[in-house]
């Protein structure tokens, strides 16, 4: 760590190791804000820092805002700056990632450090000021400085990468909550989507589906007439070709001969003649015959003929 302190380096020190150790030394300053830089260390270039924000507070200034107060908490563990009513920290500089530290000598009430931000890794140099206790914080940075190098030395160069391993690990376990809280939701949302598909409208009647046998088809049921089913292109099946035979036909295609129902001209020439003379003349073989009247033509036969033994 490089840095730059007004006075003589074998200076004692403002405070007791205890009051930095184990508590933090706090002033009130003014902060001008912080700048990137180029470089960790160098005068020139926390000069150049310096002129950069001292520009562009004199325009805030001009506008009519003033530089804000802060409050500065300075230990072996690093400088906090606070809000001085709400003590909210706005800024945790670790005192490892500190690479520089001076006190302007042309204006007394400015002191800067460089410091390495956490996210980025950016190099980022804070300006403060202050009209009575420039020296004094940019001597009391130093004293952290010394401090924290000779509790480093005495725990075997351990209790800085602890520290460090312990930052990394409060912050991935931070990451990790918050990608928990995100999937809880996502799953939360998911759940609603799905009881509000499978809910269903109101007024709405569930309709079972029908039963099949053991080949996915469904049972044949006499009552349950048959519909014909649409083909494949749309059209309704063509009526079947065979149709059910006419019952008033014989197997020749004729009507069935009833001796009651046709007429003398009905049955052909030869049979009608024979008919006529069975009528006429009883046959000489039968002792006695009852004559039966003749009917006319085309009336069908009402009487009945009986033989007699």
């Amino acid at each position: 760590v490089h840095r730059v302190f007004s006075g003589n380096k074998d200076k004692t020190w403002m405070h007791t190791p205890e009051a930095l150790a184990k508590h933090y030394i706090s002033y009130n300053v003014k902060f001008l804000g912080n700048t990137e830089v180029e470089a960790p260390k160098g005068t020139e270039v926390v000069k150049d820092a310096v002129r950069k924000l001292k520009f562009q507070r004199h325009i805030k200034k001009s506008e009519g805002q003033k530089i804000p107060k802060v409050e500065l908490q300075i230990s072996i563990y690093g400088v906090k700056i606070l809000d001085p009513k709400t003590k909210d920290v706005q800024h945790n500089c670790q005192l490892h990632r500190i690479s520089f530290c001076a006190d302007d000598k042309t204006d007394k009430r400015i002191f800067t450090f460089i410091c390495k931000d956490s996210e980025s890794n950016k190099h980022l140099c804070y300006v403060f000021d202050s009209e009575k206790c420039a020296e004094e914080i940019t001597l009391t940075i130093g004293q952290a400085f010394d401090l924290a190098y000779k509790k480093f030395l005495e725990s075997g160069g351990k209790d800085v990468e602890t520290r460090k391993q312990i930052g990394s690990l409060q912050k991935r376990i931070q990451e990790l909550e918050t990608e928990n809280s995100e999937l809880k939701q996502q799953l939360q949302n998911l759940e609603e989507q799905l009881m509000i598909a499978h809910m269903p409208p109101a007024g709405s009647i569930s309709m079972k589906p029908q039963s099949t046998d053991i080949f996915d088809m469904i049972p044949f049921s006499p009552v349950t007439p048959l519909v014909p089913t649409l083909a494949s292109n749309g059209c309704p099946p063509p009526p079947p070709t065979t149709l059910p035979p006419d019952i008033s036909k014989d197997l020749f295609g004729a009507e069935p001969f009833d001796p009651f129902t046709c007429g003398a001209a009905d049955f052909p020439p030869d049979i009608q003649s024979q008919l006529d003379e069975m009528q006429v003349s009883p046959h000489p073989s039968s002792p006695s015959a009852l004559r039966i009247p003749e009917p006319q033509r085309g009336c069908s036969i009402s009487g009945t003929l009986l033989v007699r033994a």
